[in-house]
């Protein structure tokens, strides 16, 4: 075991909010959702002062499923925006044979997306290095190497090209299968991603889960081992192959232990408390700036599979000991840059300030769902004023030239019915005489 490397950025914690879990052999599925039990045990996990991330799944399958998903999805970052949680979208590649269409698909839900502040990244397809199980890993799909080429490519682009500079744009790992296909997946990205993937890589995810798949059997207090024994494969091998380099940064994207039959809630705790703690130790070592537990609650907590009991509670949101440990841990290792400011809940969901730059200033406009309930907006930015009182609701505000591009601080007084919220942002802008 190497020796643990002092400084490294403090690690961002985020977890996924659903219960649902992708299966192999035969699915099964999950008890529903209770949207408002989520939010009162995230409001539990979140740190003070800190940010806290939220995974969100879709995926490519038909036309059909994309229009009822892509409304789901609007709900469903509108719930967590507005509440001011961070989301990373998961964006999996369910088809064969179909990179190109993907890589369109990947940039409409990105220009979709994206311009939420808080809305953090796109994790671009799931576990294609994985050919073993269509509900879990996109592997198991013809086409889904160039796939994730082409997907991280054109979501890169697409966030560039709008300016959404709070994105950022990765892929995932799950450790491991045998050696001859990683060798093939990890030389594949190399040999066929080019300068343009590697350039619009942000950052590598790892998925890994011992003491379930691989390896099948490990003692609950060493499964901190196994993390660090992947994350160094990860960053002195395989990213190598790919010719990612080492100032990228690598993200434990989903990491757990499940309870069940022979897998004690002592164990699932112990795993967890061995797990964190390896990947805080280490995070200097190999660039980890990012930790998500899979995930919040059991799918089928009676259920004798342990794919249906990750969760950190029972399937009725009861907590496991695994909770407030996980809890703790966030609290005392969370990083603690707060999340944007630009980001509040209205009355009909979440608003937040969009800024882009013109010739002469800055254009600062109200967006998100919640925007068609306010009644008026006053823009102020270095004492200029600016008021709208129509929707949609936007100005261009001159500001004075300076020889450098110059960092525009904006401040929004959105007044609704019932109350005045205030949003502030900033955009680093060239104005120009």
């Amino acid at each position: 075991m190497p020796t643990p490397k002092p400084g490294g950025r403090a690690l961002e914690f985020g977890i996924y909010p659903g219960g649902v879990a992708g299966q192999l052999i035969v699915p099964a599925p999950p008890k529903p959702d209770d949207q408002a039990k989520i939010f009162a045990a995230l409001g539990r996990l979140r740190p003070a002062g800190g940010p806290f991330t939220v995974h969100i799944y879709r995926s490519y399958m038909s036309a059909a499923n994309d229009s009822a998903e892509d409304t789901e999805h609007r709900r469903l970052v509108d719930l967590y925006t507005g509440r001011g949680y961070g989301v990373e979208i998961v964006i999996r590649y369910r088809r064969d044979n179909d990179p190109a269409g993907f890589a369109k698909f990947v940039r409409g839900v990105v220009r979709r997306f994206g311009e939420n502040p808080l809305v953090r990244g796109f994790q671009v397809t799931n576990e294609v290095n994985f050919a073993g199980s269509k509900d879990s890993s996109d592997g198991a799909y013809a086409g889904s190497r160039d796939a994730l080429i082409q997907g991280v490519i054109a979501a890169k682009r697409e966030a560039r090209q709008r300016g959404y500079s709070q994105l950022r744009i990765g892929f995932n790992w799950f450790y491991r299968t045998d050696p001859g296909n990683e060798d093939g997946f990890w030389g594949y990205l190399g040999d066929h991603g080019g300068k343009p993937f590697v350039d619009a890589v942000d950052w590598v995810g790892l998925d890994v889960y011992p003491g379930t798949f691989f390896p099948p059997a490990a003692p609950a207090g060493s499964t901190g081992d196994f993390v660090i024994n992947a994350l160094s494969q990860m960053r002195q091998c395989f990213l190598r192959a790919a010719h990612i380099p080492k100032t990228v940064p690598i993200h434990v994207e989903e990491n757990g232990y499940p309870t069940g039959p022979g897998r004690s809630y002592a164990d699932q705790r112990a795993a967890l408390e061995s797990m964190v703690g390896a990947v805080n130790r280490y995070r200097a070592n190999y660039n980890v700036t990012n930790y998500f537990w899979f995930d919040l609650r059991d799918a089928d907590s009676s259920s004798p599979n342990f794919q249906q009991q990750y969760g950190l509670m029972r399937d009725d949101y009861t907590p496991k000991p695994a909770f407030d440990a996980y809890r703790a841990l966030v609290s005392r290792l969370s990083i603690r840059t707060k999340p944007p400011p630009s980001v509040g809940p209205g009355p009909a969901g979440p608003v937040y300030l969009r800024l882009q730059c013109y010739r002469r200033g800055v254009f600062a406009q109200l967006r998100g769902s919640g925007s068609s309930r306010a009644e008026h907006v006053t823009f102020l930015v270095r004492g200029r004023r600016a008021d709208d009182g129509h929707h949609p609701f936007g100005r261009h505000i001159p500001v004075e030239p300076r020889e450098r591009p110059q960092r525009i601080r904006v401040r929004a007084n959105v007044r609704f019915p019932a109350r005045t919220r205030v949003l502030a942002g900033a955009v680093r802008c060239a104005v120009e005489d």
